[in-house]
């Protein structure tokens, strides 16, 4: 069972912003594309983002679009997400997920992507 690992979630104040970290110790992220998922209540998962395995190849829906930006450090073998400008709607679990191919679908949704972790709870309050 091949399962990521992700961290940086809590509770922030609306125009905030969270750094979230998408890791597997034992899995080869940098040989996949990576995407980024969320769920709140009563919804279905969306796609958040997206990137390939090559570098500046990254997709972002369109509700995040210029608020949101991820990227990758190889080294680390970590996909990041960072957040800003936070609003309301963005509150949602958060899942980070790997595309078994080396670049992000045209369209990221769940079908596509093979490997999840658990999720990180991402709060936005006033």
């Amino acid at each position: 069972q091949v399962q990521l690992e992700e961290s940086g979630g809590g509770l922030v104040q609306y125009g905030g912003s969270l750094r979230l970290s998408c890791a597997a110790p034992e899995f080869p992220l940098d040989n996949y594309a990576i995407g980024w998922f969320r769920q709140a209540p009563g919804k279905e998962r969306e796609g958040v983002s997206c990137i390939s395995k090559s570098v500046g190849v990254t997709y972002y829906a369109d509700s995040v679009k210029g608020r949101f930006f991820i990227s990758r450090d190889n080294a680390k073998n970590t996909v990041y997400l960072q957040m800003n400008s936070l609003k309301d709607e963005d509150t949602a679990v958060y899942y980070c997920a790997t595309d078994l191919s080396s670049s992000c679908p045209d369209i990221v949704v769940v079908p596509t992507f093979d490997y999840w972790g658990q999720g990180t709870q991402v709060t936005v309050s006033s």
